[in-house]
């Protein structure tokens, strides 16, 4: 019998497929993104080679509200910006991690627009 797979499993899937296309660089770093249904994470990555430029999440101390909501998003999303304008990146590609681009995801991402980065 054939099983549908959980909705993790399908986001890994989704994943793969947005990674065989997104690609961070030196000059143009990946800003990854992971959610859990209490905290939202954020990462820059030189994928040539496979090092965390910068990273935000909402587990910080000083982060104030909940990462399990879009304001905590845009927080999240502020505070990656800032991280990689101080470290000089302008310019990055987004991996949404295999989420649906609109909610906590869209949030993060029209926030770190607004703080700056372009993607």
């Amino acid at each position: 019998m054939i099983t549908k797979p959980n909705r993790n499993e399908a986001r890994k899937r989704r994943h793969v497929r947005v990674r065989a296309k997104v690609f961070g660089t030196p000059e143009r770093p990946r800003l990854n993104v992971f959610r859990s249904n209490k905290h939202i994470y954020a990462q820059l990555i030189d994928d040539t080679i496979g090092h965390t430029i910068a990273a935000a999440s909402s587990l910080e101390k000083g982060f104030e509200g909940n990462g399990g909501n879009v304001e905590g998003a845009r927080q999240v999303g502020r505070m990656i910006a800032e991280r990689a304008l101080a470290k000089g990146y302008k310019k990055v590609v987004f991996d949404r991690g295999g989420y649906l681009y609109h909610g906590r995801v869209r949030a993060l991402a029209d926030a770190a627009r607004e703080a700056g980065l372009d993607f």
